[in-house]
């Protein structure tokens, strides 16, 4: 391996420069040159292919920082697969004049997908990243367990997870947990304790919407702010049994604070904000309000007697706020845990590929004894067997669907993520940078005005 190429694929997070650093370190120790490909996918396919040296002379450039979220080189949701002939034909070309060995894609599921057909023509490995923590297995054989079931007299079919096993061990999870995933919990857990006082000032109900799409990872870490019903995706809601919680809490507390994982569904399976679904180019649907549906069926339910001696005069609609996280989640510094491992993750890519891997994926492992650390899998060990990659969903062992909040196995689950994942320089730079003289005095400087000017094309 002399020159290897690097992209980020799909949804930024805040650790992508993180492992874009931690490849470039790694090929620097080895004396390779890594490329960096712009606005991932699509910058291949581009006549031009924009491209970045991000070490020349075995040397970082200094645009590349760790610290800062979202990803130097740009990302698209642009994905190639095997019907696409004339574009693989296009990408090999375009591989060929830039003179790769390998190639690294930093993304989750749909960045896998389009990475399958691409590494027949050179070889590719995945570092993971996404903040829905939607990537992996709670155990090797789980993606087996997915079987095509009839729903309907016309032949009509969906896939359903049938689980061989209601208990698991932390060891047997692949891929543990993914960079920015943390972050994005750090960033959900501020703002539901912010939320918490708004509720108890006026005596509300705050409903709170966060990301994870299909899986409730977020809504699981948001625990650490101490919500009093925690609704994810993976348990369909019972509204008879949720407004009985929510005013046995409102009688003692006169507030509740409720997050709601984007993809929560209905007790029929009716996913609550995709009653219209669209689709981005991988597929993936975009949600389009669970916390608001959530709000209505409750100011249904509950009634205005509820309300009356707390908040006399004052009308119903008013008593139930929704606020959505949206994505802040995605964005800003990342903090020591997603900076740290992502980093290793990105230098076990330059490994994978220089032992002579292709499609294979970085991951981080667990074990109570020693605790992280790093390996990697085959991409096709996460397809179930008609080929198709699921999100990794929740275990049922992670929650408590009687209290709507977490077991202990879920909370045993979270600690080895969150109990270290904040370091001192994170609360240094909040300190020194969030209200320096200099930022009021001048304007935003992006990273995007300086990497411009290293752009090479073909």
């Amino acid at each position: 391996m002399k020159r290897i190429g690097i992209l980020t694929a799909g949804g930024d997070t805040p650790a992508l420069n993180a492992t874009i650093y931690g490849a470039v370190a790694r090929a620097n120790s080895l004396k390779i040159e890594i490329i960096g490909l712009q606005r991932g996918y699509a910058g291949l396919l581009d006549r031009r292919v924009p491209h970045v040296h991000l070490n020349p002379l075995f040397t970082t450039i200094p645009e590349l920082d760790p610290c800062k979220g979202g990803t130097l080189l740009g990302s698209s949701r642009t994905y190639l697969d095997e019907t696409h002939q004339d574009l693989l034909e296009l990408f090999a070309t375009h591989v060929r004049k830039l003179k790769l060995d390998g190639l690294i894609c930093i993304g989750g599921d749909g960045t896998i997908n389009g990475m399958q057909p691409i590494a027949a023509i050179l070889p590719c490995v995945l570092a993971p990243k996404t903040i829905d923590n939607d990537l992996g297995l709670n155990y090797i054989d789980e993606a087996n367990e997915w079987i095509q079931r009839p729903i309907d007299a016309s032949g009509k079919s969906r896939k359903e997870l049938v689980r061989t096993r209601d208990s698991m061990e932390l060891e047997d999870i692949v891929n543990y947990a993914t960079p920015g995933y943390a972050t994005a919990v750090f960033v959900v857990a501020q703002s539901i304790e912010r939320l918490r006082t708004t509720a108890e000032s006026h005596r509300s109900v705050a409903i709170v919407e966060v990301m994870g799409r299909q899986s409730g990872y977020i809504a699981l870490g948001a625990a650490y702010a101490q919500p009093d019903i925690i609704l994810i995706p993976e348990v369909p809601i019972h509204l008879e049994q949720l407004t009985a919680r929510v005013l046995h809490l409102y009688d003692l507390q006169q507030n509740v604070v409720i997050v709601v994982g984007e993809g929560a569904r209905n007790s029929d399976g009716t996913e609550l904000g995709a009653a219209k679904p669209t689709f981005d180019p991988a597929g993936n649907v975009y949600y389009s309000g669970a916390a608001d549906a959530i709000g209505r069926m409750l100011t249904s339910s509950l009634g205005e007697h509820v309300f009356d001696e707390m908040r006399t005069h004052e009308p119903l609609s008013s008593s139930v706020f929704i606020r959505k996280i949206g994505h802040t989640q995605r964005g800003g510094r990342p903090i020591l845990f997603d900076r740290f491992y992502a980093s290793q993750l990105g230098g076990k890519a330059v490994d994978l590929l220089v032992s002579g891997e292709s499609n294979e994926i970085a991951t981080l492992q667990y074990e109570r004894a020693s605790g992280f650390r790093i390996g990697s899998i085959s991409a096709n060990k996460l397809r179930d067997q008609s080929g198709e990659i699921h999100p990794r969903s929740v275990h049922p062992s992670f929650y408590d669907a009687k209290r709507m909040l977490l077991s202990p196995a879920g909370i045993d689950y979270l600690h080895p993520i969150f109990h270290n994942a904040i370091g001192a320089d994170d609360v240094e730079s909040i300190r020194t940078q969030m209200f320096s003289a200099g930022s009021v005095r001048t304007r935003y400087q992006s990273v995007n005005s300086d990497i411009r000017k290293r752009i090479r094309y073909l």
